[in-house]
C-alpha cells in the first residue's frame, strides 16, 4: 500500500521557514494546480473564447535540508513539481470544535522555472563556442 502524491503547479505564497525548539527546520508554502472546467466532457469557455480553469490550493510542508533549499530558492509564482505524501490532521479548537486539515509532506521538490530576476540583476553571459558540435 502506498500514499504517493505528485503535484505540478505554481507557488502561491512565498515559502515561510521556521525552526522548532528541537532544531527541525520546517518550510511551508502553498501550491496552485489548475485544470480546465469540463461540461459534458468538453472544456467550458468564457465570453472571450478562453478556457475556464478550476484552481485548487494545496498546503505543502518540507523538512530540514529540503525545506532549506525551497526557502532559499523558491518564490511566489515559480513552477515546481512536488512529490510526497498526503497527511491528515485533526485537532480541537478553543471552542471545543473538532477541526480537520490536509497537507502534503514533500519528499522531493523539483524547480521547473527560475525565480524572476530582480531589478539590477544582469543576465549571465556565457561563452558557448565550445558547445558547438562541429
Amino acid at each position: 500500500m502506498q500514499n504517493i502524491v505528485i503535484l505540478a503547479g505554481n507557488i502561491g505564497q512565498a515559502p515561510e521557514a521556521r525552526t522548532t525548539q528541537g532544531g527541525t527546520k520546517i518550510t511551508h508554502f502553498t501550491l496552485a494546480t489548475s485544470r480546465p472546467r469540463l461540461s459534458e466532457d468538453r472544456a467550458v469557455r468564457d465570453e472571450h473564447g478562453y478556457r475556464v480553469m478550476d484552481t485548487e490550493w494545496h498546503r505543502i510542508t518540507c523538512f530540514n535540508g529540503l525545506g532549506k533549499s525551497v526557502a532559499e530558492n523558491c518564490e511566489k509564482g515559480m513552477k515546481v513539481l512536488v512529490q510526497g505524501r498526503i497527511h491528515y490532521t485533526k485537532w480541537t479548537d478553543a471552542a471545543g470544535v473538532d477541526r480537520y486539515g490536509c497537507e502534503i509532506i514533500a519528499e522531493k521538490v523539483d524547480f521547473l522555472s527560475r525565480p524572476k530576476a530582480t531589478e539590477g540583476d544582469a543576465p549571465e553571459l556565457v561563452d558557448r563556442d565550445d558547445e558547438i558540435p562541429f
